[in-house]
C-alpha cells in the first residue's frame, strides 16, 4: 500500500523533531513536576537526570516523545540548573528511556498508544475521510483526538499509514460502486458531456455541455435568470437519471465540493485523461453539486427579485404619500373646521337642552332631534372626511394604494420570478399546506391563474383586496402576493429544498437524531460537553452564580463602590467608561523606515523566509505530485487578488511573470482552505514570538474581537445587497473580520450586506486551529441572546459592547419581589423559564455538538434557526438559556471598569484594522471585482494574508531593532511605544510599485498620431 503525501516535508520535520524553546519557554517547560521528584532522586547518572527533565519538558509542550533526539541548548540548560557537567555523550540505556517516558506520561494522565487505540483512531479517521476532510486536516484531527483521549502522540509514519489506508480504502469502495452501478448507457451519457458537438447547437458556439454548465450567472436580468433556469433543468434531468448511483456513493457535502471543483477547475482534456472510474466519479459529483448550486442561485435570484419589488413598491408609496401631503393637510384642516363649525355647536346645543329643568323628556328629545337634523349634510361630509383620514393614516403595506402599486410592478417581477416558481421543487415534508396548495396550483396551471386559485395562504385583508367585486380577477396582484409569501416561507424555514446546499431544513444540517441517540455519550465526549450533560447540575450552578452576581453588584452600589453607575429620575440607569490614561511614549511610526519605502513584494518575500507560508498552498488535487510554481508567481497572485488589481492587469504590469502561469496558479492553488492555512501559518508564528505576547493584557486570557466592513461590488453578485447608507444605489457585501489583542487577524469571511453579523461570530472562534480565544467582543450587530448561550457552552466568554445597555432586560431564577425585599436597585425584569430549557436540553446539546464537531458551520445553523418562526422550541430554548448568560455579563460589565475599557480597546483595534484593509485594497475603487461568494472569500483571504504579512514584517523589524539597541533605556522606550501604539501601521509600505521616468519608458508606445487626431471632425 502506498503512503500518500499528507504534510509538507518541513511540516513533517517540525512534527518529528523536539520543540525549539526560547529562553522564556525553556524556563517554563524544563521544570520537573513534584510527582517526578522521586524518580529524579533515584536516577544515579547525571545523563539520566538531565534526560528525564528534558523528556518531561518536551512532553509538556507537545504531548509526545522524540526518541533519542535532544537539543544541545536544552541539555546545557538543565545541566546548569542541576549544577552538573553536561556529558559529551549521553550514557543512557533504552530501558531507562522507556521507563522515564512511562513515568512522565502517567504523571500527566496520558497512556502509550496501544492496539485498541489504533482501532479507535482508525474508525474516526474513516469517518473524517468519508466526510471529505483533506488528508492534512485528518492528520491534525487525529493529533487532537489523541490529545483528547490522553494518548501519547504516535510518530508521523504511523498516523500517515492509518490515514493512507482509509483514503485508499474509500477510493477502492467508490471505484467498486462506479463499476457495479454505472451502466454502459450511463457511461456514454457522461462521456457525451465532454463532447463539444453534443450541445453546440449553433456553429458559433462549439463549447461542450460540461463547459456550458460550469458557471451560473450572478445577474438578475430576466434573460440571465432564464439561462440559469435552462441549465438547471438540464442538470436536474441528469441528476434524476443518476440519483440511484449518487445515493449509493454517499458522498458528503465536502466530497461533492472537492470532486466537482476539480471538474470546474480542469479543462476538458484533463478530465478526459482520467481513468474511467475517476472520470465518472468526478462527473457524477459535478452533476449533483451543480444541481444544488444552480437551485440555490435560482432561489437567491427569486428572493432578491421579490425583495426588490416589495422595497420599490414601498418607496413608491412613500414618495406618493409625500407628494400628496399638501392635499392630506387640506383634508385634515377641513375636518377640523367641520368639527368646529358643526359638531361642537351641535354638542353645545344638546348640552344646553339637557340642562333645561322645566321641559319634559319628550320635548327635550324633540329639540335634540331638531338640532341633529339641521346638521345632516355636515355629518355626512365629516364621515367622508373621517374615512379618508383613516385610509391615509393606515400602515403603508395595508393600504389599498400600496397594493395598487404592487400590482403595477407585478409584471416586472413575473419576468424574473414566474419561471422559477413554475419549476421549484420544494421539500413536501415541512411546507405550510395552504401555501403548498397554491404553489402546486400555480405549477399545474403553468402560471395561468383564475379566480378559483387557492387563497388560504393569504391574510384576510389581502383576500379582501383581491375580491373587491370587480369583474376581472387581479391576477397580477395574486401572483405578486404568492411570490411574496413563498419568499417569506423560504426565509422563515417553512419552505425548504432537499436538493440544495443553503436552503435545506434545520434538521438536515444537525447531527441526525437517530445517530445522536445511538452515540450520544461518545459525541458528548468528542465535543467536550460531558459536564453539560446534566441540566439539573447546570441549573443549580447558574442559579447560585446569578444570585451571587445580583448580590455583589447591588452591594457595590449600596457601598458607593461604583461611581460610574448613575440612576436617572425615571429609575433608568447609565454606565460610563473612563478613558484609559494615555502614556507619554514616542509614536511607534517614528521607529519605522522614514527615508525609504519597502515594496510589498519584498515584505512577502522576507516574511516567507521567516515563515514558509507558501508551503500551505497545495494543489487542489491533493494526490498530485508535481512541481509548484516559483514563489514570485504566488506573490504576484496574492497582490493581484488581494489588492483588487486583477490577475490580468497584474501579469501585464509585472516583470518576469507570465499571464498563463499566473492564471493557472490562481486556478489550482488559490482555494479558501489554502489561503486560510497560509494565514494561520503566519498567525501561529507570531503566536509563538516573544514581542507580540507583550501586548496581552493577561498571559492567561486572550481577548479577541470581530466586526464587519462594507465593500461595494462592481460586478453582478447574488451575494451582494443594496444598502443606500454605504453603497448608494449600488450593491455590496460585508467582510467580517476577527482580530486578537496582539493585532493578529486570524479569520475573515464575506457575507451579504443584508445579513446579521451575529450568525458568523462562532465561525471565526471555532474555524481556526491557532488562536484560542478566551473572551470575545463585538458591537451590537454581533449580539443575540442565542450567541450568548452557545458561546457559553462552547467555553468562550462573550463580551459585546451593547447599545442602550439599560434597555436590555435582566433575568433571574428568583421572583423580583425577593430582590426588592433585599433593597436591591438593579432588579430583574422577568423570570427564566427553566422548564422550556430543560425540555429542550438534549436538542440544545445536539445543536452545540454539531457546531463543535464541525458537522455543520455555526453560521449555517444560525441562519436556518434564526429564520424559523420564533415559536420553534429549539430557538426559544436557546434564547431563554442565553438570557441567563447575558444577565451575568451585564452585571459583570457594570461592576468591572477594566473589562469595559478592555472591550473598548479591543473593538478599536478591529476598527483600525478596517482602515488598514481599505489601504491594501487600493485598486478597482476599493470594490470587489468578484461576483461569486467563494471568489470573494479568496480575495478577502489574499487581502488578509497581505495584512498579516505586513504585521509580521513590522514585528520582525521591531524585534531586530531591539536586538541592535545597546542601551537598556532605548529598548525600554521602544517597548513602551509598542505597548502604547499599534503594530498595524503601513505608511512605510509601497503598495503601488515604482514609476519609471527613463527616456525609454516615456516614449509613446501606442502610436498616437497627433496631426490626424487634431484634424478629425465628426460628420
Amino acid at each position: 500500500m502506498s503512503v500518500i503525501r499528507i504534510l509538507h516535508p518541513l511540516e513533517i520535520k517540525e512534527y518529528e523533531t523536539p520543540p525549539l524553546f526560547d529562553s522564556f519557554n525553556r524556563k517554563k517547560f524544563l521544570t520537573l513536576p513534584a510527582a517526578l521528584a522521586s524518580l529524579l532522586e533515584t536516577s544515579r547518572h547525571p545523563s539520566s537526570k538531565i534526560v528525564l527533565i528534558v523528556q518531561c519538558g518536551y512532553f509538556r509542550a507537545c504531548h509526545r516523545f522524540f526518541g533519542s533526539q535532544f537539543r544541545a541548548d536544552d541539555l546545557a540548560f538543565v545541566a546548569a540548573r542541576l549544577n552538573v557537567p553536561r556529558p559529551e555523550v549521553l550514557e543512557l540505556s533504552k530501558q531507562t528511556l522507556l521507563r522515564q517516558r512511562e513515568a512522565v506520561a502517567e504523571c500527566f494522565g496520558f497512556r502509550q498508544f496501544q492496539q485498541t487505540d489504533r482501532q479507535t483512531l482508525t474508525d474516526e479517521i474513516a469517518g473524517w475521510v468519508r466526510n471529505g476532510l483533506r488528508p492534512s486536516e485528518v492528520f491534525r484531527q487525529s493529533v487532537n483526538r489523541c490529545r483528547a483521549l490522553r494518548i501519547v502522540l504516535p510518530n508521523y509514519n504511523l498516523l500517515a499509514t492509518l490515514i493512507s489506508e482509509q483514503v485508499n480504502r474509500r477510493k477502492a469502495e467508490l471505484n467498486r460502486i462506479i463499476n457495479e452501478s454505472v451502466t454502459a448507457e450511463q457511461k456514454l451519457l457522461l462521456d457525451n458531456l465532454l463532447t463539444k458537438s453534443f450541445a453546440a447547437g449553433e456553429a458559433a458556439d462549439s463549447r461542450s455541455l460540461l463547459t456550458l454548465l460550469k458557471q451560473p450567472s450572478q445577474s438578475l436580468k430576466p434573460s440571465d435568470i432564464k439561462a440559469n433556469l435552462t441549465d438547471w433543468q438540464h442538470l436536474q434531468t441528469l441528476y434524476q437519471k443518476f440519483s440511484p448511483v449518487i445515493i449509493k456513493l454517499n458522498l458528503s457535502a465536502e466530497n461533492l465540493r472537492y470532486y466537482a471543483q476539480t471538474v470546474l477547475k480542469a479543462d476538458l482534456l484533463q478530465i478526459a485523461r482520467r481513468a474511467d472510474e475517476s472520470r465518472y466519479l468526478h462527473l457524477l459529483a459535478f452533476i449533483a453539486f451543480q444541481t444544488f448550486r444552480y437551485q440555490d442561485v435560482l432561489v437567491d435570484s427569486f428572493l432578491q427579485s421579490v425583495q426588490t419589488t416589495i422595497n420599490s413598491a414601498t418607496q413608491t408609496y412613500r414618495d406618493k404619500y409625500f407628494l400628496e401631503r399638501e392635499e392630506k393637510r387640506r383634508t385634515f384642516n377641513l375636518f377640523l373646521q367641520s368639527l368646529q363649525e358643526s359638531v361642537l355647536p351641535t354638542l353645545a346645543s344638546i348640552e344646553e337642552t339637557l340642562k333645561i329643568n322645566d321641559s319634559n323628556p319628550a320635548e327635550k328629545l324633540l329639540l335634540i332631534e331638531t338640532a341633529m337634523s339641521l346638521k345632516e349634510s355636515e355629518r355626512r361630509q365629516i364621515e367622508q372626511q373621517t374615512g379618508l383620514l383613516l385610509a391615509e393614516t393606515g400602515n403603508a403595506r395595508n393600504s389599498r394604494d400600496f397594493y395598487d402599486i404592487l400590482q403595477k410592478q407585478s409584471l416586472k417581477l413575473q419576468k424574473r420570478a414566474a419561471d422559477i416558481v413554475r419549476c421549484l421543487q420544494v421539500d413536501k415534508t415541512q411546507v405550510q399546506p395552504d401555501l403548498f396548495n397554491a404553489l402546486q396550483h400555480f405549477q399545474r396551471r403553468d402560471g395561468q391563474i383564475e379566480k378559483n386559485a387557492p387563497q388560504g395562504f393569504l391574510s384576510k385583508q389581502q383576500k379582501d383586496f383581491l375580491n373587491l367585486g370587480s369583474e376581472k380577477f387581479p391576477v397580477s396582484l395574486y401572483k405578486v402576493l404568492l411570490f411574496q409569501q413563498l419568499s417569506v416561507g423560504i426565509k422563515s424555514g417553512t419552505v425548504n429544498f432537499s436538493d440544495s446546499h443553503k436552503y435545506r431544513s434545520l434538521d438536515d444540517y444537525l447531527i441526525s437524531r437517530e445517530f445522536w441517540q445511538q452515540h450520544r455519550a461518545e459525541l458528548l465526549g468528542q465535543a467536550d460537553l460531558q459536564e453539560s450533560d446534566s441540566f439539573p447540575a447546570i441549573l443549580t450552578n447558574l442559579s447560585d452564580t446569578l444570585n451571587r452576581a445580583f448580590q455583589e453588584t447591588n452591594q457595590k452600589l449600596k457601598s458607593n463602590l461604583n461611581p460610574h453607575l448613575k440612576f436617572t429620575a425615571d429609575r433608568d440607569w447609565v454606565i460610563s467608561t473612563p478613558k484609559q490614561e494615555a502614556t507619554l511614549a514616542a509614536p511607534l511610526k517614528n521607529y519605522f523606515p522614514s527615508r525609504q519605502l519597502v515594496p510589498l513584494s519584498e515584505v512577502l518575500s522576507s516574511v516567507s523566509q521567516a515563515v514558509p507560508f507558501l508551503n500551505e498552498f497545495q494543489h487542489w488535487q491533493t494526490r498530485r505530485r508535481q512541481s509548484k510554481p516559483v514563489n514570485q508567481v504566488f506573490f504576484a497572485g496574492i497582490i493581484g487578488t488581494g489588492c483588487e488589481l486583477g490577475i490580468g492587469k497584474m501579469a501585464f504590469i509585472s516583470k518576469h511573470i507570465g499571464e498563463i502561469d499566473l492564471e493557472n496558479m490562481v486556478n489550482w492553488y488559490f482555494s479558501p482552505e489554502n489561503l486560510q492555512n497560509a494565514n494561520a501559518k503566519i498567525v501561529n508564528f507570531l503566536n509563538n514570538l516573544e514581542l507580540p505576547n507583550l501586548l496581552r493584557r493577561s498571559q492567561d486570557r486572550l481577548h479577541t474581537s470581530s466586526d464587519g466592513q462594507k465593500y461595494a461590488v462592481s460586478v453582478p453578485s447574488l451575494n451582494a445587497n443594496h444598502s443606500f447608507k454605504y453603497f448608494g444605489h449600488d450593491k455590496g457585501v460585508t467582510v467580517y473580520s476577527f482580530i486578537d489583542e496582539r493585532h493578529l487577524l486570524f479569520y475573515s469571511t464575506v457575507i451579504s450586506a443584508a445579513e446579521r453579523e451575529a450568525a458568523y461570530v462562532i465561525d471565526g472562534l471555532l474555524h481556526n486551529e491557532v488562536i484560542k480565544s478566551d473572551i470575545h467582543s463585538t458591537d451590537s450587530h454581533g449580539f443575540t441572546e442565542i450567541v450568548f448561550g452557545v458561546t457559553h457552552l462552547l467555553g468562550f466568554s462573550f463580551a459585546p459592547r451593547l447599545k442602550q445597555l439599560s434597555k436590555h432586560r435582566l433575568y433571574s431564577f428568583e421572583k423580583r419581589k425577593l430582590y426588592e425585599t433585599l433593597g436591591y436597585k438593579l432588579l430583574p425584569k422577568l423570570y427564566i423559564d427553566t422548564k422550556l430549557i430543560e425540555d429542550n436540553w438534549d436538542d440544545i446539546l445536539r445543536f452545540v455538538a454539531t457546531i463543535k464537531l464541525k458537522h455543520t458551520t455555526a453560521s449555517q445553523l444560525f441562519k436556518r434557526l434564526n429564520s424559523y418562526s420564533k415559536q420553534h422550541p429549539l430557538y426559544q430554548a436557546l434564547k431563554e438559556f442565553g438570557k441567563i448568560i447575558k444577565t451575568l455579563f451585564i452585571l459583570r460589565y457594570i461592576d468591572d471598569v477594566e473589562l469595559r475599557q478592555a472591550i473598548e480597546k479591543q473593538l478599536n483595534k478591529i476598527e483600525h484594522a478596517h482602515r488598514f484593509a481599505k489601504a491594501v485594497a487600493f485598486a478597482n475603487n476599493q470594490e470587489f471585482s468578484e461576483g461569486e461568494k467563494e471568489l470573494q472569500n479568496v480575495a478577502a483571504d489574499c487581502r488578509r494574508l497581505i495584512e498579516n504579512s505586513i504585521i509580521c514584517w513590522n514585528y520582525l523589524y521591531l524585534t531586530n531593532k531591539l536586538t541592535e539597541m545597546p542601551d537598556d533605556r532605548q529598548r525600554q522606550s521602544l517597548l513602551e511605544s509598542i505597548k502604547a501604539g499599534s503594530i498595524i501601521t503601513w505608511k512605510h509600505i509601497n503598495f503601488h510599485g515604482e514609476y519609471d521616468f527613463s527616456a525609454e519608458k516615456m516614449q509613446d508606445s501606442v502610436g498616437l498620431n497627433l496631426p490626424k487626431i487634431l484634424a478629425w471632425k465628426a460628420e
